[in-house]
């Protein structure tokens, strides 16, 4: 694993602060927690995929 996952999972979580910031002050805070739920999901789908890996390196280390 490399730093490129943590640098992506800190982007998003930038970009979804600033946004969802900038919602909440124009006083749409339904979508800005629609803004914070999507982030979340985008964040989840980029560990699954690490997840993934992480599961093959093991069964390939344990020949399963």
């Amino acid at each position: 694993m490399d730093i490129s996952l943590i640098i992506k999972v800190a982007g998003v979580g930038m970009l979804v602060a600033v946004v969802t910031q900038v919602l909440s002050k124009s006083g749409r805070d339904e979508q800005a927690m629609l803004v914070t739920v999507a982030g979340l999901v985008v964040v989840l789908l980029f560990l699954v995929r690490e997840m993934g890996a992480l599961l093959d390196t093991v069964r390939a280390v344990f020949g399963v």
